[in-house]
């Protein structure tokens, strides 16, 4: 069957903060100008909003700069951020420390970011752009010329077997003079335009960490709204990075999230687990007793900052938002640089068209670099990589680059692979974790109930393996199969249904998160994620 085909001005992949503060934009422009311009967003999720996960403390300076009467307009930001701690834990202490300058959260609120998005998403139809939630794309288009002409989504009704049902639909090519890519973290369609346009030549390897977020309704009495406490230490040890977030939003609500980084050595540690016992802390677990887990999500964020920005142009097509990498790790905070970067995007993008056909954006990148994006992300490009010799060097490290030399320190750390930093098993101690008490604490499989995941059983299985050997004779073997840990849903299990001498990787590709670190940590990076059937995967409220 043919693919039926739509011809946009530009098509804006992913329905997040970048992707949709490019559409908007782009409509604002247009009317502003009395120019038409068509524009396309197209959304994997099963709703806008549905696939969104974040903290999230929201810097609004980007929205200040879209919308100067967003309060006016009913944006979804209902708690000021008031009181800032930051907390070293040990077993069972917890130690305050000065909250550091870029963590002070003076001016910003704590929200929803998927509400934030749905909002958004609202504007943006108001002013014409037309958004497709439940339609992923799947595949990148090009022209003869080797120019990006759009992308396709994929077809829905496609067994398992990789066979037609009688329920097949071809997907619908969705062409365009320009494309932006706003996937998000670890984009699959990006990938590939990684390797065909050598986007990542020049800098640093992205390196990443995996988050994972519960949503609570607490107590009145331990609910503090506007309250925003993060602690390093206790439980990871002081070679892994990370630590975690306790936000109090309005209603009762009560963030919790912990973040680990994807350089971790220990085959055997447990991002999920390190969290549920995170929560049992002396001086964290009062905040949980007594309440209710309404809801749960992970995914993978860009922690590599400044120095492992890729070209973010090609023929056709340019990247925007987190697929491209403009978290502020130090701030923990990436929505307001990925919004200013659609936006500087969008800006580059209608004066292009207004001069014809664009091939590529070159102003784009440069705009970025004068811009407040750029000058935010260089000055704290060293505090990520400090923390490579350990929590105590990159604490002392981040006070004498913050406080003493601004930012501007004459040297730049650099970035390696996260998927190059495992042991070996045989050279590592396992981790013994408690029992979920089911009320503090919980296993996968449950968490993932709530996360309300959902998958068409009946299609290919969309986490592949490029060579399916290599998950017994060099993960298993090596490295005693970490997926199996690092994975936050339980998609990856060992079983050995024939005997001890006959493992095999069983995918339950169902209980995916999309969060990506199978395809970031994979030790040989056998693990490719590709879009399943639009629509799938979690459906988070107010995440």
């Amino acid at each position: 069957m043919a693919r039926e085909a739509m011809d946009f001005d530009v098509v804006i992949v992913g329905a997040g903060p970048s992707g949709l503060a490019a559409a908007i934009r782009l409509r604002q422009l247009s009317e502003s100008r009395g120019r038409e311009l068509s524009v396309c967003v197209l959304e994997k999720g099963s709703e806008v909003g549905g696939h969104i996960l974040s903290g999230a403390v929201l810097e609004p300076r980007a929205l200040d700069e879209l919308f100067a009467d967003w309060k006016e307009r009913g944006a979804p930001l209902n708690t000021p951020a008031r009181d800032d701690r930051l907390l070293l834990l040990t077993k069972r202490n917890a130690i305050r420390l000065p909250t550091p300058r870029p963590m002070r959260n003076e001016g910003n609120y704590i929200i929803s970011l998927g509400n934030l998005c749905r909002w958004l998403a609202a504007q943006a139809e108001e002013l014409g752009v037309e958004i497709y939630p439940g339609f992923a794309a799947a595949e990148v288009l090009y022209g003869e010329d080797g120019r990006v002409r759009g992308v396709a989504t994929g077809d829905l009704g496609i067994g398992r077997d990789g066979q037609s049902k009688a329920s097949h639909e071809p997907g619908i090519e969705l062409l365009a003079r320009h494309t932006l890519f706003a996937e998000g973290c670890r984009g699959s369609l990006t990938k590939t335009l990684f390797e065909r346009f050598g986007l990542a030549e020049g800098a640093d390897p992205q390196t990443f960490g995996l988050g994972i977020k519960e949503l609570w309704e607490v107590r009145p009495e331990v609910h503090d709204p506007g309250l925003v406490i993060h602690t390093v230490g206790w439980p990871l040890d002081s070679a892994t990075y990370g630590g975690s977030f306790l936000y109090h939003l309005e209603d009762n609500q009560l963030a919790a999230g912990f973040v680990v980084g994807l350089d971790y050595r220990n085959p055997y540690l447990n991002p999920y687990e390190e969290f549920q016992r995170f929560k049992t802390h002396p001086k964290i677990r009062g905040f949980f007793e007594g309440g209710r887990r309404i809801a749960y999500g992970a995914r993978s964020l860009n922690e590599g900052g400044f120095q492992s920005i890729p070209r973010l142009t090609f023929p056709g097509g340019a990247l925007i938002g987190c697929t491209a990498g403009f978290l502020n790790v130090p701030k923990i905070k990436g929505t307001h640089t990925a919004m200013k970067s659609g936006m500087i995007a969008a800006e580059t993008l209608f004066e292009a068209l207004e001069g014809g056909d664009p091939i590529e954006l070159a102003a784009y990148p440069e705009r970025l670099k004068s811009s407040w994006v750029y000058d935010e992300l260089r000055r704290v490009r060293n505090i990520r990589p400090a923390f490579r010799w350990g929590l105590w060097f990159g604490l002392a490290y981040s006070a004498l680059d913050t406080y003493l030399l601004g930012g501007r320190a004459p040297w730049t750390l650099r970035h390696h692979p996260d998927h190059a930093t495992l042991k070996k098993a045989k050279d590592c101690r396992p981790i013994t974790y408690p029992k979920p008490d089911g009320k503090i604490t919980f296993d996968r499989l449950s968490s993932v109930y709530i996360s309300n995941t959902n998958h068409e059983e009946d299609q290919p299985v969309h986490l592949r393996l490029k060579e399916p050997r290599l998950a017994i004779d060099v993960n298993l073997a090596e490295y005693d199969s970490p997926e199996q840990r690092y994975c936050p849903a339980g998609v990856y299990e060992i079983v050995r249904e024939g005997g001890e001498n006959s493992p095999r990787l069983q995918i339950n590709a169902q209980n995916c998160l999309h969060c990506k670190a199978c395809d970031i940590k994979d030790p040989t990076q056998n693990i490719d994620w590709v879009t399943p059937e639009g629509g799938g995967g979690p459906n988070y409220p107010n995440m």
